[in-house]
């Protein structure tokens, strides 16, 4: 069983930048890929970037250019870069984990707001 704990969420102005953090208790070796999603109110949950063991990388079309997805497997720990937000980025951003085993594993959410 794994946790994941999330941090880095806030409110932000538009053209800001925050940098998420998700650290997983499972060890690296199990886990094969990391990701961030996001659901807006009203909407479903969407990937946002996935980063996988090789550290190949996938973004959402809607995020390219402007978030950057990176792991630490010293740390267990996944990153999401977001330069120049804009207001529609607002959402509550999850964390998950998918490892080898085939487990998946969700963290609590974090908020972002992005706002003048």
């Amino acid at each position: 069983q794994a946790q994941l704990v999330e941090s880095g969420g806030g409110l932000v102005q538009p053209g800001g930048s925050l940098t998420l953090s998700c650290a997983a208790s499972a060890s690296a070796f199990s886990i094969y890929a990391m990701g961030w999603y996001r659901q807006a109110p009203g909407k479903q949950r969407e990937l946002v970037a996935v980063i996988s063991s090789a550290r190949s990388t996938n973004y959402a079309d809607s995020v390219k250019g402007r978030f950057t997805i990176s792991r630490d497997n010293a740390k267990n720990t996944v990153y999401l870069r977001m330069n120049s937000l804009k207001p529609e980025d607002t959402a509550v951003y999850y964390c998950k984990i998918d490892l080898r085993s085939g487990l998946v594993y969700w963290g609590q959410g974090t908020q972002v707001t992005v706002s003048s």
